[in-house]
């Protein structure tokens, strides 16, 4: 017989086979009442004395909390027990059996910090409103697939080991490969672009990245994932947002669709976007924060997190959640900048969503003497970077990208209070492990 989920047990099915983890006991002598919980739901199982034999009785008397069972038995309507309905046990299996004390409350009773949660995180994990968080982050993923794909893009996956890191400094993860240094990747942008020279057209990618940098914030994260997106034959910059709005938009309905029970759970309302996200020029975005805050950033040629959150408070108080700032000054020399046409300083820009930076992309440049000339100026060992640098000498189309923080995505949609607690196993510079 095919095991069933919690959630397809329905009354009246005269034989089903459910398994999963002991979520509840209450023996009330010669009846035992068992909540047994897999990935979907819950559901009673019901011990009676006088109608089991005896053994079958006292397996399930003698339980413990968070053994492995399964169980076959018949379905009947109680409107006491969770989802209305029990199970009467005919057989039941002892899969595994649980030591006590338990390392973390599963059931919800006890609440533990977060760096316990982490540390046991297997068993954190049991938790259903925890469950649902991976469960909507699945479903994220699902949705910006199905856009992507729908709009012509091909899924790649490229190197995680490379010779040279798109941001470079001092947040590169170096790794020993043979005999050679090479580096844990801070993007796959390198990558990317040579695809576009490939004529690959169009490309996303979902998959890890680095930063090797020493924070204490509930933002950062030394492994992340990315949804990392490039396309080719693009007039501008605003192609590229164009790509990155309309795969947002399309995002919201589909959970709105598709992860509706989660979104219930955990208490999350997402509306549809319609309007267009506001786009403003970083010049524009600190005369907004003197004039309606009087702040000014310590870093002139970026905003930092005061200022993206001010600016974030400014937008949302407008009724919009997401917004572009484009045209940093200063820029790293794989962005368009400093085109006679632009009233601005590079064609890069950031999407911020309620206050916090989602996603950095731009027009990249695509003419190689204008790369060499950018590398010279911000001092590039164009060694490290000759497998790039090569795929521009024989035709490379115009052409812009962006990468999007899938962690931040999932934290900022759910309001999470940490970074950590939507992803499986996070990486800080203090935990290695589990």
């Amino acid at each position: 017989m095919e095991r069933k989920y919690t959630v397809d047990v329905k009354p009246g099915d005269e034989e089903v086979k459910v398994a999963g983890w002991v979520h509840e006991i209450r023996d009330i002598g010669k009846l035992v009442f068992i909540v047994l919980r897999d990935r979907e739901g819950k559901i009673q199982v019901t011990f009676k004395k006088d109608e089991l034999n005896r053994q079958l009785f006292e397996n399930g008397k003698n339980l413990g909390k968070e053994d492995v069972i399964q169980i076959t038995g018949s379905v009947e309507k109680n409107d006491q027990a969770p989802g209305g309905r029990e199970i009467k046990p005919k057989r039941m299996d002892i899969l595994g059996k649980a030591e006590s004390p338990l390392p973390l409350e599963v059931s919800g009773s006890v609440d533990s910090d977060l760096s316990t949660r982490l540390d046991k995180r297997f068993m954190d994990l049991r938790k259903k409103n925890v469950f649902d968080v991976f469960s909507f982050r699945d479903k994220v993923v699902t949705g910006l697939r199905e856009f992507y794909d729908d709009e012509g893009y091909i899924e790649i996956h490229t190197p995680i080991i490379s010779k040279g890191g798109a941001e470079g400094g001092a947040t590169l993860f170096p790794v020993i490969y043979y005999q050679e240094e090479a580096f844990l990747r801070q993007s796959p942008q390198l990558y990317k672009q040579m695809l576009m020279a490939a004529g690959f057209d169009k490309v996303y990618e979902i998959g890890p990245s680095f930063r090797a940098e020493k924070f204490g914030t509930s933002r950062h994260v030394s492994e992340f994932t990315q949804w990392d997106v490039e396309l080719s034959f693009i007039e501008d910059h605003n192609d590229v947002m164009d790509a990155l709005e309309n795969g947002l938009k399309f995002l919201i309905d589909y959970l709105k669709e598709h992860a509706s029970r989660e979104l219930e759970a955990m208490g999350v309302e997402l509306k549809s976007i319609d309007e267009k996200f506001p786009r403003i020029t970083f010049d524009e975005a600190l005369n907004l924060l003197k004039e309606e805050f009087d702040y000014v950033p310590e870093d002139s040629g970026d905003l930092d997190t005061k200022g993206e959150k001010l600016l974030g408070k400014h937008f949302m108080e407008k009724g919009h959640d997401f917004f572009f700032v484009v045209g940093y000054p200063g820029e790293k020399f794989y962005y368009m900048q400093d085109r006679e046409e632009d009233e601005m300083e590079s064609r890069k820009f950031d999407l911020i969503f309620r206050g916090q930076e989602l996603s950095s992309g731009g027009q990249r440049e695509h003419r190689l003497d204008v790369i060499l000339e950018a590398m010279n100026e911000e001092g590039v060992d164009k060694s490290n970077f000759s497998f790039y640098l090569e795929a521009f000498k024989f035709g490379m189309p115009p052409h812009g990208g962006f990468g999007m923080g899938l962690d931040r995505l999932v934290t900022k949609l759910l309001g999470l209070e940490n970074i950590k607690e939507g992803i499986l196993f996070p990486r800080d510079p203090s935990r290695l492990a589990p």
